[in-house]
């Protein structure tokens, strides 16, 4: 549980609808609860076209969670290349990448065993 009257689940949620909003493209979300050593309940990734789409899209999902749960990250980071902005909220940790980062970095392959659903 992420903070009282919301789930982990619910946050993951808003999340992609943050992603979403800005057009963010094959979102991913991966159930980590279930995964030894996993350090939260669910990663979310998704991936831009630009570095501008890249920031456009993490800050929707800075401004969705928040309005919806009143919450920050408790850590980003990335802004400063927009190549990949990682979004903690301990519980969720949302992944936004250019094409070409998430391709190099397989995030989904890692996590391979890790349940997962696909928005696009």
């Amino acid at each position: 549980m992420t903070n009282i009257g919301f789930t982990s689940e619910h946050l993951a949620e808003i999340a992609v609808a943050g992603i979403q909003e800005k057009k963010g493209q094959k979102i991913t979300k991966l159930d980590m609860r279930g995964i030894d050593g996993s350090v939260c309940d669910f990663f979310i990734i998704c991936q831009a076209d630009n570095p501008r789409q890249v920031l456009a899209i993490a800050d929707s999902v800075e401004d969705f969670v928040f309005d919806n749960t009143k919450q920050w990250p408790y850590h980003k980071e990335g802004k400063e290349n927009a190549e990949w902005v990682l979004l903690d909220y301990v519980d969720v940790v949302v992944h936004v990448f250019l094409d070409e980062k998430r391709d190099f970095y397989k995030l989904e392959k890692l996590w391979a065993d890790a349940p997962r659903t696909d928005y696009d």
